[in-house]
């Protein structure tokens, strides 16, 4: 054992380490893929934060003996904003202006620290977190989330499903507005990939659907650049580095450009993200330690309506 251990790295060490907490979790799995799944609890959860919906935070997930996520921050806080892992999203607050509360969807009504802007790596008091329910089989889980505030309302249900017999993974996504207040948001997924615990470098390669348009951001064009539809790092990022842009331009007004793959060219291992709606915009950001192209998508429902939204993740292995 001690010998296996000198071999890995020290992210998949450290996200071994933080498997081993006990916040309440479930496990899905089918002939292909494993996954652990955190849940949503309020007094004992791993992730009991104010930035990142609470449903569907995934510590893990393996095939053919590759770890798709980890930890990417250097000790866990279950309050820390970015204490977090997997393909989580996250919604724009929505009526911050109105008072002193404001919704945040997968999370629940919040109060205001002060005037100042809204800022994600705020915490902020969570002062009605609604309720919620979860519902699983071997290959799947549903989390439901159901809130009544100040005229606001919805039913909201993320599932997460393996499908039968294959390495893929679908984040089924239902929201109903059961209020008399318009949801009108905008959502995103950080995809903090950690391909076999390899740090940010020439071995991690971003591949999109279309050609790239723009290099401006932080590091882009130096640290690491476009060459058509792939970002190619010229160097590795150092501990406290990390590139940024604003909006990775190109895509077109249809759902066939939510289409991004992720790969570890080292270990071999990779993954092909696909949505079905139409990308508001693509932000990219990355640190020594995770990779991730961040898709935006528009969501609006009026009252007694009901938005919904698919993303699929297909895990494969490279040619090597």
């Amino acid at each position: 054992m001690k010998f296996f251990l000198a071999f890995l790295s020290p992210l998949l060490l450290n996200t071994m380490a933080i498997a081993q907490l006990d916040f309440p979790s479930m496990t899905i799995n089918n002939q292909q893929l494993e996954a652990q799944i955190y849940l949503p609890d309020a007094e004992e959860g791993y992730y009991r934060s104010t930035r990142f919906d609470w449903a569907g935070v995934i510590g893990s997930l393996q095939y053919q003996g590759h770890e798709y996520f980890g930890y990417w921050v250097p000790e866990h806080n279950p309050t820390n904003p970015e204490s977090i892992s997997g393909p989580v999203e996250a919604f724009y607050p929505i009526g911050f202006e109105e008072g002193d509360t404001f919704l945040m969807i997968g999370i629940g009504m919040l109060r205001k620290l002060d005037d100042k802007p809204y800022h994600f790596t705020n915490q902020y008091e969570i002062v009605d977190g609604g309720k919620w329910e979860i519902q699983s089989a071997d290959e799947r889980i549903a989390m439901v989330q159901t809130l009544e505030h100040d005229g606001y309302g919805y039913e909201y249900t993320k599932t997460i499903c393996l499908a039968d017999d294959e390495p893929k993974m679908i984040l089924e996504h239902q929201l109903k507005n059961t209020g008399n207040k318009l949801l009108e948001t905008t959502v995103y997924n950080h995809n903090f990939f950690i391909i076999d615990g390899e740090t940010t470098g020439p071995n991690i390669v971003t591949t999109f659907s279309y050609d790239l348009e723009a290099e401006e951001g932080r590091g882009f064009g130096e640290t690491v650049v476009t060459k058509g539809s792939k970002l190619i790092y010229q160097t590795s990022l150092q501990r406290g580095e990390s590139v940024f842009s604003p909006d990775l331009q190109g895509y077109g007004p249809t759902a066939e450009d939510y289409d991004i793959r992720i790969e570890n060219v080292k270990s071999g291992a990779g993954v092909h993200i696909t949505g079905d709606q139409p990308l508001l915009k693509m932000i990219y950001w990355a640190s020594y330690t995770t990779a991730c192209p961040e898709p935006y998508l528009q969501v609006s429902a009026a009252p007694g309506e009901e938005f919904t939204w698919n993303i699929a993740y297909e895990f494969y292995t490279l040619d090597q």
